[in-house]
């Protein structure tokens, strides 16, 4: 049975059909057709929005670097080789742009990142849920953003090392390296935000006193 998580992740835009409009749009936007231009960003206009407001949640900030790569897209269509998929050029441009926007400003602060923006978990236990969606928000927000932006691309919109390689502009090597990273912190932050760390530490320095 297939995964509708999974399916979820990997959403139409990711299909061949989809992929093949989207070069053709392209195309005519290196020709100057603002219609074209328009049918782009509205296919876009979404998911750039959803990618980035889990980054800040200054909508005015997403909007911004929205804007932004949509006017390098304007500029640069005929750059465009169809050497990768198209949506993985444009978010390409985006995430370079939304780089240098956090970076340069410091507009996203640790107490903000991603707050209140991942759906829901799914449970029997909506209280424990909550707890452990709280918990996730706040280790992800630990991470450097470079990391930060490996486990989005790679575990919510389900791009593989090779496809986030070309939209970080770094070797498959170094995307490896930044999700194992992550996964590092992210396994040792979960426990302690819990509050079971510090107390299995004192714990053990407890007993070693003992004995």
């Amino acid at each position: 049975m297939r995964d509708t998580r999974q399916s979820d992740r990997e959403p139409a835009y990711r299909s061949g059909a989809s992929a093949a409009r989207e070069a053709e749009l392209i195309t005519r936007i290196a020709a100057g057709d603002r219609k074209a231009f328009e049918e782009l960003y509205n296919l876009y206009h979404r998911r750039l929005a959803r990618f980035l407001t889990r980054l800040t949640r200054h909508f005015d900030v997403a909007e911004e670097i929205i804007n932004d790569t949509f006017l390098i897209v304007w500029r640069k269509a005929r750059d465009f080789r169809g050497e990768s998929q198209p949506s993985t050029w444009i978010l390409g441009i985006a995430y370079r742009r939304a780089r240098n926007a956090f970076r340069s400003a410091t507009r996203i602060t640790a107490g903000e990142n991603l707050e209140g923006l991942l759906p829901p978990l799914t449970s029997n236990e909506p209280m424990h849920a909550e707890e452990l969606r709280d918990w996730l928000l706040q280790a992800l927000v630990q991470l450097p953003v470079e990391q930060r932006l490996a486990v989005e691309l790679c575990y919510e919109l389900g791009y593989s090392c090779e496809e986030i390689s070309t939209i970080m502009n770094c070797p498959v090597n170094t995307v490896k390296t930044r999700l194992f990273h992550a996964r590092a912190k992210l396994q040792k932050l979960l426990p302690a935000l819990g509050g079971t760390a510090p107390h299995d530490g004192k714990a053990r320095r407890s007993d070693g006193g003992a004995s």
